[in-house]
């Protein structure tokens, strides 16, 4: 089994966007190695200014690393990286580990494990959750599905990165357990915005109003991390919306698989596609005010 050294193991990064490239910076900052691929290249410069390798293809990044992590936006994304022409997995050599951190699905979890597993190699999901504060301040929650040993091997990476690791079973059962934490958030981040709404036409200074229920029952990780955002007009992404949209579409076809009906999640998606169609696709999740506030006749933004 692949031991993890720092200064010994070499580490592959595979999407240096909002998250990835804080979380390939601990790695870093631990004292790993790096070779790292993006698909613009400009936003792997702050990784390269701190070391790392820069690499033309994910097939090159594999070429020269022990793990692999792979952090992208879409399924197909995921697909092109891992295993297309100039895939890693097509790089990969026995014993090598790939790790897609990427929010997916089960199915193409599973599928990579048993491409991966038919070379010798072996491979993780490992979604997380916390956003680009999590990502900055190395407190992830990371889900992961893959092998028992495989997943224990990894614990030094793991904890360069979050803070909650928990192993949730086989390959797709990481995945699985994303898709139950974007179901949470997608009706929690309704009842914030609505609640923050009422707040607001009901005369109250909202950030007093957070000093009061963001302490008791009502508190929640999206209450007291974005609701300052909320506030302030500030919906720089620590999500975009248009990955929630993905991960939502991604729920609601793994619900029908298992022929559950799920009527709110399907209205957070409406909604969020109503945020997407007023051109704030690529703002945070939170910016789904602008959809509520819309609906009730004023411009969050301007509160006019």
């Amino acid at each position: 089994m692949l031991q993890i050294i720092p200064g010994k193991t070499r580490v592959g990064w595979i999407g240096t966007g909002v998250m990835g490239s804080s979380m390939c910076g601990h790695l870093i900052a631990a004292g790993f190695s790096a070779t790292v691929y993006s698909r613009t290249r400009a936003k792997a410069e702050a990784l390269v200014a701190k070391g790392a390798a820069w690499a033309p293809t994910p097939k090159a990044v594999a070429e020269n690393s022990d793990v692999v992590f792979s952090i992208v936006g879409f399924p197909s994304d995921v697909r092109e990286v891992l295993m297309g022409a100039d895939g890693a997995l097509g790089g990969s050599r026995p014993g090598c580990v790939l790790v897609d951190m990427t929010t997916s699905q089960p199915a193409l979890a599973v599928e990579i494990y048993e491409a991966a597993k038919a070379k010798g190699v072996h491979s993780v999901d490992a979604p997380v959750s916390g956003g680009d504060i999590g990502a900055r301040n190395a407190a992830l929650s990371i889900m992961i599905g893959g092998d028992a040993d495989v997943v224990t091997a990894l614990q030094p990476l793991w904890s360069a990165m979050g803070k909650t690791i928990v192993h949730q079973g086989p390959a797709g059962a990481g995945q699985h357990t994303k898709t139950v934490n974007q179901i949470l958030i997608a009706a929690g981040m309704i009842g914030v915005c609505e609640a923050l709404l009422y707040g607001y036409k009901a005369g109250l200074d909202l950030n007093t109003v957070l000093q009061s229920v963001s302490s008791g029952a009502a508190g929640s990780w999206s209450l007291s991390n974005l609701g300052p955002r909320i506030i302030a007009n500030n919906f720089d992404p620590g999500f975009f919306v248009e990955h929630f949209i993905k991960d939502m579409g991604i729920a609601l076809d793994e619900s029908r698989r298992m022929g559950l009906s799920m009527p709110g999640l399907a209205l957070a998606q409406q909604l969020y596609m109503a945020v997407k169609a007023q051109g704030h696709g690529r703002m945070g999740t939170h910016s789904l005010m602008h959809a509520l506030s819309s609906l009730a006749g004023f411009d969050w933004k301007t509160r006019a």
